[in-house]
């Protein structure tokens, strides 16, 4: 099986062209993304035909589930298949369909050469059920219609206030007003993940708001622990940071493997941009 190795902002990914190959996807993840014994990635990117879109996405986590929504994923692969001519030169936009939607991407040139990939990662959805979280709602919230912000969930004797938001996966955000390398992520991320108010999980990122167009965060993304970027993580920081009145339309978010930039005016789909590389390619054993 070919495979290509991607990276956006240090969040890695196995690319594989898997077409109408019917594979055990779920287990070939596990193996191909495990860091000692097999390529190492933060995910598994299929990409295949599509009948309302250009192409498709599918992405599955080290732990074998897939997962909903990757916006590093979808610029590495419209990376990928500019990069291998299975589209036309200089596309100026292309559709992606995700199990969250069709996602519509915006390609910058300098010549023939890619400077920015700007994806259109969808509204955010700031519903409980539609996160979902199950939590009480709170005296005073008479329409399920408010964000929720700042609830307060307790773990391992720290009161966490976390701001909730689906990107098309489910996000929890927690602000504080120390340095993000300080917060104990690699304790505490895996407990928040698996939280009883989340049903399907959540990802868990802390943030800290250094100035109204920068923030600093950290991401323990479900399904893969703490990883060096996260696409929709860093849009539901930055949806949450806006709701919060913290930041204006625009904001950059510094993540371990680099920068992200989000755009967003409080409605409407939220814009990612950001790096992306292509690492090496190689065939894996089947």
């Amino acid at each position: 099986m070919n495979f290509t190795k991607m990276q956006a902002a240090g969040n890695d990914f196995v690319v594989v062209e898997a077409g109408k190959a019917q594979r055990h996807w779920p287990e070939i993840a596990k193996a191909m993304c495990e860091r000692h014994f097999g390529i190492g990635a933060d995910g598994l990117l299929l990409v295949l035909p599509s009948v309302n879109a250009d192409f498709q996405m599918r992405i599955f986590n080290p732990d074998g589930s897939e997962a909903e929504a990757c916006g590093n994923g979808l610029r590495c692969l419209v990376r990928y298949v500019v990069d291998k001519g299975l589209t036309k030169a200089r596309v100026p936009n292309m559709l992606v369909e995700t199990m969250s939607g069709t996602r519509k991407i915006n390609l910058y040139y300098d010549g023939s050469q890619i400077t920015r990939i700007q994806v259109g990662m969808g509204e955010p959805e700031l519903r409980a059920e539609k996160i979902p979280v199950l939590v009480e709602k709170r005296r005073g919230d008479l329409l399920d219609i408010k964000p929720i912000l700042d609830y307060h969930v307790t773990i391992d004797g720290e009161d966490l206030p976390l701001s909730f938001v689906s990107m098309g996966n489910p996000h929890a955000v927690c602000f504080c007003p120390y340095p993000v390398s300080d917060f104990p992520l690699s304790r505490l991320g895996p407990k928040v993940e698996q939280h009883q108010i989340f049903p399907n999980r959540v990802n868990f990122e802390v943030a800290r708001i250094a100035s109204r167009e920068y923030i600093e965060a950290r991401v323990w993304e479900r399904g893969a622990g703490e990883t060096l970027a996260c696409g929709s993580g860093a849009c539901a920081i930055a949806v949450a940071a806006r709701l919060h009145g913290y930041i204006d339309d625009k904001v950059t978010v510094r993540l371990p493997g680099g920068t992200l930039e989000v755009e967003w005016d409080g409605a409407g789909q939220v814009l990612l941009s950001g790096p992306t590389q292509i690492v090496f390619t190689g065939d894996w054993p089947e």
